[in-house]
């Protein structure tokens, strides 16, 4: 039954010289009505019907979420299970970790984080999953970026990060093979090939050594934890390393041929919008900085942190989501 409204609705498209979005919707509603169904049919259901020349006239208009493969390549991030900070104590503001069952510095309710939870956070299958949603939704997946997310990867043991690694690219090649340099090799020349492998760590995280690990991997860009640039305020959420580690990482990761991502953390204790403000203008102007690009997360109170506990006593107060907007 399933199957034959799907089929009608395709019948019913295909019978429009150029349908759209709308066309869609409508075909898809009149129908379900006409047979009484509870559900509307999605239009990964419809996709499923298409022989290869209606995908060849439809597809466009049945395929969701376009944006997410608009450039030509499908970024997918797979989740590590949780380990636990590389400090002695987190960050102030920084949720997560084991005793909470997710990864450092994740609150579990990302959309990665739950796929991570869903597939016991086997690298594995949480890519396959996501190449398979992806698919149904009538995405084309030949090129693949690689986000490994969870935390601090480079302070994960050794043996975990070329698992972890070699999972991601065996769900892509859609093959398991006996090492990770075998399954790197063939992920240059696979049907599905891996164009870049990004990895989340700390400044101090990211020296010679650590590099070099990364370059083993195939790693090619970081995200760097750098959150802001002032030392005192470093100090006051427990960061663990300062700004002159964010020099260093940044010189090393870049003289290494990787791209470099920084993380910023409006809104800290100690700061205000002028301070965040000089911070941004200094990454971009400083010869010492410089990203190739940056994410901004402002500074959220999250329950389990102690930043949490400063905002209940009155001591920390966040920004609103209009100053952040302004800022």
């Amino acid at each position: 039954m399933a199957l034959n409204i799907c089929r009608e609705i395709v019948d019913c498209l295909l019978s429009i010289p150029n349908p759209t979005e709308r066309d869609v919707a409508l075909a898809k509603i009149r129908i379900a009505s006409k047979y009484g169904l509870k559900h509307i049919p999605s239009n990964s259901d419809i996709i499923n019907v298409l022989n290869p020349e209606e995908k060849i006239r439809l597809i466009n208009v049945l395929r969701r979420k376009k944006v997410r493969t608009a450039s030509g390549v499908t970024v997918i991030a797979a989740m590590t299970k949780p380990w636990p900070c590389p400090k002695i104590e987190p960050c102030s503001y920084c949720p997560g970790g084991p005793r909470f069952g997710v990864p450092q510095s994740y609150t579990g309710q990302e959309p990665a984080a739950m796929r991570g939870i869903q597939n016991e956070y086997d690298p594995y299958m949480q890519v396959k999953q996501r190449i398979g949603q992806l698919e149904a939704i009538g995405h084309t997946i030949d090129k693949i970026e690689l986000i490994i997310m969870g935390g601090t990867f480079l302070a994960t043991p050794h043996e975990y990060q070329e698992y972890f690694v070699k999972g991601c690219l065996e769900a892509i090649i859609g093959k398991r093979f006996s090492s990770l340099d075998e399954a790197k090799k063939e992920a240059e020349k696979s049907q599905r090939r891996n164009v870049g492998i990004t990895v989340e760590t700390r400044p101090d995280w990211a020296k010679e050594e650590h590099v070099n690990r990364m370059l083993s991997m195939g790693v090619t860009r970081v995200e760097l934890g750098v959150q802001n640039i002032y030392d005192d305020i470093y100090e006051l959420v427990n960061r663990g390393h300062t700004v002159n580690e964010v020099v260093k990482a940044t010189r090393i990761l870049k003289d290494s041929g990787l791209k470099v991502l920084y993380h910023m953390m409006p809104g800290l204790p100690g700061s205000n919008p002028q301070r965040d403000i000089e911070a941004f203008k200094t990454i971009f102007s400083d010869q010492r900085f410089k990203p190739d690009m940056i994410k901004i997360y402002p500074c959220l109170v999250l329950k389990g942190t102690k930043l949490y506990e400063l905002w209940r006593q009155g001591v920390y107060k966040p920004y609103t989501t209009e100053e952040a907007v302004d800022l």
